[in-house]
């Protein structure tokens, strides 16, 4: 596995859901990670749960926000040191009939999972680019945004913008030895889509998928650690990795 001592790997949305389970495992491998999200108190009580030779140091920061943003990086990395590693998590869904989709919705899911992981993204990127030192971002997407999911064509859309900025950013800062990629887990059972899971639509998803079951935020890690690694992964720039089970073939 890749060997995480002495890096400093920020995750944002690392209050819940995958962004919590990769802080996890992330300071589980040696790493100090900077835990990022609005709800600080489960922030606080991530970094108390942390185990292993890494540690998890609880930031806020509104995503939605570029104050917050650029605020809550100068006071992580005064506490830990240079952000290494980017895992750009944070992101809300939406369900909804295209015909039931209202502005505020609409404004709500497109400024976190959009603007908010461009903006993170420019703040680490800006950051390594002016030190002069390699780094990795991963920005978590979805094949939502590659390929179409019941009712969730807001969220699908502001996926499919997530992937596009990767391709962007790769080919911009890959010559500052900054590699940009994309996470697309798919079906996976968190919190953020338990409502969705239990309504009838949600019910029919599952049984679409290719094993009738959802996946687990665990099966994402090997994914994770490839993107991630080090001069053995230096070619993965730009590139976006599904982790699906195969559900986007259709």
């Amino acid at each position: 596995m890749t060997d995480l001592n002495g890096k400093t790997i920020l995750v944002t949305g690392a209050s819940s859901g995958i962004g919590r389970h990769f802080a996890t495992i992330l300071s589980a491998r040696g790493a100090t990670v900077i835990g990022a999200a609005r709800r600080v108190e489960a922030l606080e009580t991530l970094a108390s749960e942390a185990a292993g030779p890494g540690s998890i140091i609880p930031v806020a920061m509104d995503v939605t926000s570029t104050t917050s943003i650029e605020q809550a990086i100068d006071g992580a990395e005064a506490k830990a040191g240079p952000i290494d590693i980017l895992v750009n998590n944070a992101g809300i869904a939406h369900s909804a009939r295209a015909v039931d989709i209202d502005e505020a919705d609409f404004d709500r899911v497109f400024d976190t999972n959009v603007k908010g992981a461009l903006f993170v993204a420019r703040a680490v990127g800006k950051r390594m680019i002016e030190r002069q030192a390699a780094g990795r971002i991963v920005n978590v997407a979805s094949v939502a945004g590659m390929t179409v999911m019941p009712q969730l064509t807001v969220y699908g859309m502001s996926k499919a913008a997530v992937i596009f900025m990767t391709k962007c950013l790769a080919r911009e800062w890959g010559r500052h030895d900054i590699n940009v990629t994309a996470l697309c887990p798919g079906y996976l059972a968190t919190e953020l889509n338990a409502d969705y899971r239990a309504s009838e639509a949600g019910q029919k998803m599952m049984a679409s998928l290719p094993r009738r079951r959802p996946g687990e935020v665990g099966d994402l890690d090997a994914a994770l650690m490839l993107l991630i690694g080090g001069e053995e992964s230096r070619l993965l720039n730009g590139t976006i990795l599904t982790a699906d089970d195969g559900f986007h073939l259709g």
